[in-house]
């Protein structure tokens, strides 16, 4: 309790809390935009090949289309030689007249909804589509290596430096992919803002978390959560007022640039300082936050005894660095990084099979991004009360056995029953988006300051693999039309078991130590008590030193 009784004593929420969560909550805004930006910048519009440069008139260029059952003119399909007679329904002929061939001359787009994508710009249809799903594989790639390497670098380099990093990255590397003259040059940049956004979003959530009072970290970790809710209502309204993929890759990329230069006068976490042995710099950071919070009274009362006395624990640990080797070694670590694994992996695992299966919807592109936005609003709401209320495990399970249930019984309806299914689809959807609301601040407590953030990198790379498995299993569709559903449904309902395995954290000091993850499985009241009474408070030590 010691960490958590000087961030009190020297202002709890005070100005400085209020304004850092604000600023570090700002660019969380964009964060969904860059995470399904394909969505618009990759549509895929109505297209048809282009007839013969010869065949000038729109009634000589319409003798080279087939025809689909719809009577729409076929996508990736022209006739060998042009057709005098009526088009024949699935362009081909068994006579041999009519036969068809993929289009050579390049192919003719409707650009009345998306004027520009990269689609249309480079040609990724047809033979060629696989490109498009390629370009946001590796965006996927990168926020798997994102998480490896930045939430490992935060851990020996501190939280704020990573940062700073992380927001200029993103700025230039997604300006750059607004201007990249090929697609491989695109995804490159895509793979390398893929990285940033990672790292922003863990490192966020984590020098957030360590600068709050214990009774305030599920307040940060929800409103986080409803940052990035939010975000998806802004890109959808951007991108219908931007349709044209340069410009709305820089609109999401540019204002990055101010983040970056505000993120300079981010403090670092003093938490990690004191874990990492450098004392001095703990004591400065304490008290340039006593300064912002009005505190100066107790903030001069600070002093290296005190800390050295008040921080004991955190002191014992010296200069240990951890590595995620760590998390096997160890087997208290062990033990957590198996159970959190499962739990990342199958919540992202299901919400990516699920947002796949909802693109079903008859209606605007732009309305179904509302529509994921508004169901995360109420679904976070309830999940906020429940783990303020029941704690973080009771949230952690009852989201994922809710959405596991939900997507198995949309598997078993008729496939005629639209509506039903739909709003079977749109509810496990939204137990998904709080189980990610979820799992990012009960990771952030269960790990120990040492390694916590080497241990939410590993938990977004686990999330990251579910995502890239999750396009794959959609294939099972051809054994059985409804196979991929009940996949989806079964592993969050089976993962969800997992959580008992775990450490209920609500009210509970952030761990710094393994020791302190030890000693939650004792009597933490008891724990707690022997705590507060080795504590020295601000106002005695002041008088000892007066005296």
């Amino acid at each position: 309790m010691a960490f958590n009784d000087l961030l009190q004593q020297l202002g709890g929420i005070g100005r400085f809390q209020q304004i850092q969560v604000t600023l570090l909550l700002l660019p969380m805004l964009l964060m969904a935009s860059h995470n399904t930006l394909q969505n618009f910048t990759a549509a895929i519009p109505t297209h048809h090949c282009r007839p013969p440069a010869e065949a000038n008139l729109s009634k000589e260029g319409e003798a080279w289309l087939p025809r689909d059952r719809q009577g729409q003119p076929e996508s990736c399909l022209q006739f060998t030689s042009p057709q005098q007679g009526p088009p024949f329904p699935n362009g081909t002929e068994t006579d041999g007249v009519g036969a068809t061939e993929p289009c050579t001359n390049g192919w003719i787009y409707d650009n009345s909804t998306f004027p520009s994508t990269i689609v249309t710009e480079w040609d990724l249809v047809c033979s060629h589509r696989v490109l498009r799903q390629l370009a946001q594989s590796l965006y996927m790639v990168g926020v798997l290596l994102g998480a490896i390497v930045f939430g490992h670098l935060a851990d020996r380099l501190g939280r704020r430096k990573v940062l700073i990093l992380n927001y200029l990255q993103i700025a230039v590397t997604g300006i750059c992919a607004a201007f990249a003259p090929n697609f491989p040059i695109y995804c490159a940049f895509r793979l390398l803002s893929g990285m940033s956004i990672a790292g922003i979003i863990l490192n966020s959530m984590t020098l957030n978390v360590e600068w709050m009072p214990i009774h305030t970290r599920a307040h940060v970790g929800t409103l986080i959560g409803y940052a990035y809710s939010l975000g998806q209502f802004l890109l959808a309204g951007v991108a219908y007022a931007v349709p044209h993929w340069r410009q709305l890759q820089l609109v999401v990329s540019v204002p990055f640039f101010a983040v970056f230069i505000y993120s300079w006068f981010f403090i670092e976490s003093a938490r990690w300082y004191s874990s990492s042995g450098r004392l001095d710099l703990t004591l400065r950071a304490l008290q340039k936050v006593a300064r912002i919070n009005g505190k100066q009274e107790e903030g001069a009362k600070l002093n290296m005894e005190v800390l050295r006395a008040s921080l004991q624990k955190e002191l014992t640990m010296g200069k240990v660095q951890a590595s995620a080797m760590e998390l096997l070694r160890c087997p208290t670590l062990r033990r957590l990084f198996l159970c959190l694994s499962m739990l990342w992996f199958a919540t992202s695992f299901a919400y990516y099979g699920l947002v796949m299966d909802l693109q079903g919807f008859g209606v605007s592109i732009y309305l179904i991004q509302v529509i994921f936005g508004a169901v995360d609003l109420p679904a976070k709401l309830v999940s906020f009360l429940v783990i303020n209320s029941l704690g973080r495990r009771p949230a952690q399970m009852a989201s994922l056995l809710l959405a596991g249930i939900c997507i198995l019984v949309n598997g078993m309806m008729p496939r005629d029953q639209s509506i039903v299914r739909t709003s079977l689809a749109v509810l496990g959807k939204g137990c998904l988006a709080s189980s990610f609301n979820c799992i990012f601040l009960y990771t952030g407590e269960v790990y120990p300051t040492m390694i916590r953030q080497t241990g939410l990198g590993m938990g977004s790379m686990t999330a990251r693999l579910g995502s890239i498995v999750s396009p794959l299993v959609s294939m099972t569709s051809e054994l059985y039309p409804t196979l991929p559903l009940f996949i989806y449904g079964t592993i969050p309902v089976a993962a969800s078991a997992v959580v008992v395995l775990l450490p209920e954290t609500m009210g509970q000091p952030l761990p710094d130590t393994v020791q302190d993850i030890k000693n939650r499985r004792g009597k933490p009241k008891r724990q707690q008590q022997e705590q507060q009474k080795q504590m020295i408070p601000l106002q005695a030590s002041a008088q000892e030193k007066n005296g």
